[in-house]
């Protein structure tokens, strides 16, 4: 299928069922246990013979923690990844870009490879796609754009309120170089995700829908944001149902969370979210909280068991995992939701809200 095929495909299936994202992509790249070198480029197996020099060897500061370079220095094992979470049942998979932006890999230093960070993940992500796609079950690509490390709602520096580490215009600049990568490797959705600050992505919307016209395509685009405690706000202060009306503009394919807290403390999040929201309500949540060291236990058929209720009280149209969720996750997600009819969409026309007051209308 080309990608109007796809897309025309995507929508029929979110018509018919409960679609399945795929789950984290760091949990998994920690499992391989990757040193500096690994992330360097040198072979993931230690037995490995007769390799070149690790593309990235000479770098001048420590890479290990930048995953989105393993797209270029451990190809096999991103794919891998790939392959893994679609023959679990994943409909959607998602590029390993999180952080494949210029402000994101200034860290490292890396901004200059980060056209081919995005190109690279979304070509990966689209064999995976393609080699298990059946034309009774179609996979698709979601190109990621993560929230970058910085935010321009909020001062990193408590002394200083009125400062910021980066502007709307930067945003814009670096969404919009990542955003034109992602399309040119063969995404079929672009997914703004993880969104804390909601001017971050704000910015990250306008940045699409401007590279939507400039190269003459227009993709779906998911939105996902992520709370920060249990009142359902995220970092930049809003309530579910008030990020909703925020970003409802960019008319997404989905709203929606993920990340936050497990999928138990973010369903009254998604219970508020889905009952205004008039289109697909995505939701991908993290395997429970961290342990004290920094782990999550929450097993596969208790996270199921949860998304299970959300699809059952018909609150969903998109699920998968997040942080500590693996293919098994997946697979258990997927099997859960199976069967359950996808949530219907709310034939509701947006309403100012001040204070609770409905606005006043002469008449």
């Amino acid at each position: 299928m080309n990608r109007d095929e796809r897309i025309k495909a995507l929508k029929k299936a979110a018509s018919e069922r409960i679609l399945v994202l795929d789950g984290a992509m760091g949990t998994m790249i920690q499992r391989h246990k990757l040193g500096e070198q690994e992330y360097r480029g040198a072979p993931s197996d230690s037995a490995a013979v007769g390799h070149q020099e690790a593309r990235f060897a000479d770098w001048g500061q420590d890479v290990k923690g930048n995953n989105d370079l393993l797209t270029l220095s451990q190809p096999d094992i991103i794919k891998k990844i790939h392959m893994d979470y679609l023959e679990a049942g994943s409909d959607i998979i998602e590029t390993n870009t999180f952080n494949s932006t210029s402000i994101s890999q200034a860290d490292y230093g890396m901004e200059e490879f980060v056209v081919e960070l995005n190109v690279e993940a979304a070509r990966l992500c689209r064999a995976a796609a393609d080699e298990l796609s059946t034309p009774e079950k179609p996979r698709f690509v979601a190109g990621g754009l993560g929230p970058t490390n910085r935010t321009a709602s909020i001062s990193p520096d408590v002394n200083r309120p009125e400062f910021r580490n980066v502007s709307f215009e930067e945003l814009v600049e670096a969404y919009s170089e990542q955003t034109t990568a992602l399309i040119e490797g063969g995404v079929d959705i672009i997914i703004i995700e993880t969104i804390f600050d909601t001017l971050n992505a704000k910015a990250a919307g306008y940045a699409v829908l401007k590279v939507f016209d400039e190269v003459g395509i227009e993709l779906p685009i998911m939105v996902s944001g992520t709370v920060i405690d249990k009142s359902g706000r995220n970092l930049s202060g809003q309530t579910p149902e008030a990020f909703w009306y925020s970003m409802r503009h960019l008319k997404p394919f989905s709203v929606g969370l993920n990340c936050s807290f497990g999928a138990e403390d973010l369903r009254p999040a998604v219970v508020d979210m889905s009952a205004i929201s008039n289109t697909l309500i995505s939701v991908y949540p993290n395997a429970g909280l961290p342990n004290e060291m920094g782990e999550y236990d929450e097993q596969p058929n208790t996270t199921a068991g949860f998304l299970e209720g959300w699809a059952k009280d018909g609150l969903v149209n998109i699920v998968g995992g997040c942080c500590g969720t693996s293919p098994d996750h997946i697979r258990a997600i997927a099997n859960a939701v199976k069967g359950y009819p996808p949530r219907k969409i709310p034939d509701i026309e947006p309403k100012l809200r001040l204070s609770g007051l409905e606005p006043f209308v002469a008449g």
